[in-house]
């Protein structure tokens, strides 16, 4: 998938200058989004958001929020520019380096977009690296797929977008979401914990790698977590028999009609760097 955003570049000191109009969407979509995911994030992603202490009023400089995740997990944020191949997206999280794509959305996309923009990557993803547990799993997600063949990536992509991008855990109030896919977007946000359509089942990972997505629709399906130490737990599976296994089986039937099905789908933002662009 093409770009249709062109990356910031970064000056001699790491920073980028925006525009007071690229600022003002900033400001205009987190303002939005804090309210919404008020008793709806998990308790990890609010104590993050609280840690990095976002600006609202501008773009955070990438050092603002890599200076915060070192001290905390060893994480920083890398930019890059857009999409990337996944060899370079599994040698970066192998590094604890979560890539960063340097542009954000114009007013015309506000509300959906299939790139993963700043404020996708740094609103919905980097409070919960300040979670030991999560930027754990995130490591060691990175280090397997370096070492997968192509074809077993596609089978992992899965596993990052049932977790990283649109998670869910339960919690003793009820369903919260860790997901920075769903917490990016307000339409999924709402659609993820309160819609009677959206089917949420206890994560397997066996069930998650044969579960076919796609990026442009609101999730069909869910899978939920009970503890973030559940995702630890994930890292020390046999996940390469669990991926053989799971070629061997074949996908699940999709919930969702093809692309060029004349059901109406309803988009949801593409969520993170390359998932989505092998996949499905």
């Amino acid at each position: 998938m093409a770009t249709s955003y062109i990356a910031k570049e970064l000056d001699e000191n790491g920073f980028i200058e925006w525009s007071d109009e690229e600022n003002e969407v900033w400001h205009d979509l987190i303002v939005r989004q804090k309210k919404i995911i008020q008793n709806r994030a998990c308790d990890e992603y609010i104590r993050g958001l609280e840690i990095l202490n976002f600006p609202e009023h501008r773009i955070p400089q990438l050092e603002e929020v890599s200076s915060i995740l070192r001290s905390h997990t060893g994480w920083e944020i890398a930019p890059v520019a857009a999409l990337i191949p996944f060899s370079e997206f599994f040698e970066l999280l192998a590094a604890k380096k979560f890539p960063c794509a340097t542009f954000i959305r114009s007013r015309e996309e506000f509300d959906y977009l299939q790139e993963p923009d700043i404020f996708h990557e740094i609103f919905g993803h980097t409070p919960l690296l300040t979670n030991q547990y999560f930027a754990d799993f995130t490591h060691a997600y990175g280090k397997l797929g370096l070492e997968a063949s192509r074809e077993d990536r596609i089978f992992l992509a899965r596993m990052y977008w049932f977790t990283v991008e649109f998670g869910l855990i339960q919690r003793p109030e009820g369903m919260r979401i860790y997901g920075g896919g769903i917490l990016s977007s307000p339409g999924e946000t709402l659609y993820a914990l309160d819609d009677e359509q959206a089917i949420r089942r206890p994560f397997a990972l066996l069930d998650v790698l044969r579960t076919p997505y796609r990026i442009d629709i609101m999730q069909p399906v869910y899978f939920t977590i009970n503890e973030m130490s559940d995702l630890f737990d994930i890292t020390q599976l046999n996940i390469q028999s669990i991926v053989e296994k799971a070629k061997q089986l074949g996908l699940h039937k999709p919930l969702f009609p093809p692309k060029d099905g004349k059901a109406k789908s309803v988009k949801s933002p593409m969520a993170g760097s390359v998932v989505g662009t092998l996949a499905e």
